[in-house]
């Protein structure tokens, strides 16, 4: 069991970057984040987007966060690197990483997916994921407590018909959270590890079941303690690991 409970300054110092900080998973960490403390460098395509979290953090008190506009897909080595470089020039540090920015082209047969939709797919699931942190690793390398938390679909630890190139690309995390957890033992400061929340109210949600009632979910405010048990302190030891929930209510 992890705490559920949290202080109000439960991050306080930190700095957390997140992708997919517009919506869904990494929209709700965002500001979960910022309400309790930390400094919240938050990253995805649309700028509105980007705009609308960070002036709900601005406005429910929450440190000034940071607002990258990044498109993954095309990010090559001085994208990455310069988002490392912006992060050590606004904040001087990096104390964590929360990989939420996930590409789903569509659930189908192996037969009708393409070269491209498979590359895509593995480009930002999996490919960004390890070109950002081997980008930001100086910085974590010099953070007393750094975390990496990579959320992944559920379908990437169990393989089922139609999810082809979204579950392989998310299967890819859990083989790089093992990996990068192993090659960072001699760094006690620093821990990587993979989330899948499970079934989740939350935009792909709605486009990979869309006649699943809301109820057959986890609602995304249960998903937030787990958020802030990874990426802050009181997870520190503990890497390399796979944890999947199901945040479902039992029904009555």
């Amino acid at each position: 069991m992890i705490k559920t409970e949290f202080a109000q300054d439960a991050l306080a110092g930190r700095v957390i970057l997140v992708t997919g900080a517009t919506q869904g998973i990494g929209r709700e960490a965002a500001l979960a984040f910022a309400r309790h403390g930390a400094s919240v460098v938050l990253l995805a395509r649309s700028v509105k987007g980007l705009e609308k979290v960070y002036d709900e953090i601005v406005a429910a008190g929450g440190p000034e966060p940071a607002a990258v506009p990044l498109d993954l897909l095309n990010a090559g080595e001085n994208e990455f690197n310069n988002l490392a470089l912006t992060i050590k020039r606004e904040f001087g540090r990096l104390d964590g990483i929360l990989h939420c920015a996930s590409h789903l082209f569509a659930l189908s047969p192996l037969h009708n997916q393409t070269i491209e939709e498979w590359m895509n797919q593995y480009r930002i699931n999996t490919v960004a994921r390890f070109a950002l942190t081997r980008a930001c690793l100086p910085l974590l390398k010099d953070a007393p407590d750094a975390s990496v938390l990579l959320v992944a679909e559920q379908h990437g630890l169990h393989p089922a018909a139609y999810w082809g190139a979204f579950g392989a690309s998310n299967a890819g995390q859990q083989y790089l959270t093992v990996v990068a957890a192993s090659e960072w033992e001699m760094f006690p400061n620093m821990r990587v590890n993979l989330l899948s929340p499970g079934p989740v109210n939350s935009p792909q949600r709605n486009r990979t079941h869309p006649g699943e009632a809301k109820t057959e979910r986890g609602d995304l405010a249960d998903l937030t303690p787990h958020l802030l048990y990874w990426l802050g302190p009181d997870s520190k030891g503990r890497s390399g690991e796979v944890v999947e929930l199901d945040l479902r209510k039992p029904q009555t």
